[in-house]
């Protein structure tokens, strides 16, 4: 594919993801592998619905800028990161989507299978630890869980997503957020329903016989996915915060 239609392709992505309400002012990067050694990547200070050809920088992978007349984002390294651990991601989209972002705030991975959609496509999504943006930290903090996740919630700050192209990445951010909405709303209304573990098997069997492209957890084990993970900022397991939220949130609800 051609450099020109690749930054058709960022622009798209950007529009996507501001129209969807994913980002807000000019919150929010995207990036393309151009080769083994540069990337296209969004600029800094600029809106991703309203970005043109000429705004999208080339970098090569040291994050020095080797055309364009436009900063790079400030979440570089982030994506730089990610280029030089996978050969096979090809994009990354960093974005604020609410309801995925709600659940990093309140310090939640999206952990249970309770759609076939985000099974077979991103399996259960980790939460990193924090980590200021623009720094090492963040890096840092998803590095440990690319070799078998392709979305992640990026603690107090949003979400990030991979793929084989721009679109690619996109519609795993979609459906992060599809899932996140989903899975809050069914919690509102008592909790949600899992599937059970012989189904997500067959769900993953599923997902292999389509020959996804990029990583996903359920192909080592469905049942270390489905174990209680502790949480860095509380030190209580997710199952029992989950509890916690939603007995507060009906008894909110109840009083209001």
């Amino acid at each position: 594919m051609s450099e020109f239609q690749l930054k058709r392709d960022i622009i798209e992505v950007g529009r996507r993801i501001y129209n969807s309400g994913f980002v807000a002012a000019n919150d929010g990067n995207i990036s393309v592998r151009l080769s083994d050694k540069l990337i296209l990547t969004t600029p800094t200070g600029v809106s991703k619905g309203f970005m043109t050809p000429d705004m999208i920088v080339t970098c090569d992978m040291d994050g020095n800028v080797v055309s364009g007349s436009w900063r790079p984002s400030s979440e570089l390294k982030m994506h730089l990161a990610v280029y030089k651990a996978r050969e096979d991601v090809k994009s990354v989209v960093h974005a604020h989507p609410p309801y995925g972002t709600a659940f990093a705030v309140a310090g939640f991975a999206l952990e249970k299978p309770i759609m076939p959609e985000v099974v077979i496509n991103l399996g259960w999504v980790p939460l990193t630890q924090y980590g200021t943006p623009s720094t090492e930290e963040i890096p840092d903090a998803v590095l440990p869980y690319l070799p078998r996740h392709d979305a992640f919630l990026l603690q107090n700050h949003g979400a990030l997503t991979v793929g084989s192209d721009p679109y690619n990445a996109l519609f795993k951010m979609e459906t992060l957020e599809m899932g996140a909405k989903i899975s809050l709303l069914a919690r509102l209304l008592g909790g949600e329903k899992e599937i059970s573990p012989p189904d997500v098997d067959r769900l993953i069997d599923l997902r292999q016989s389509m020959n996804m492209p990029g990583m996903h957890p359920g192909l080592e084990s469905t049942a270390q996915n489905q174990a209680p993970v502790e949480n860095s900022v509380t030190g209580l397991d997710e199952k029992r915060l989950r509890e916690i939220v939603t007995n507060v949130v009906k008894e909110v609800i109840k009083n209001s």
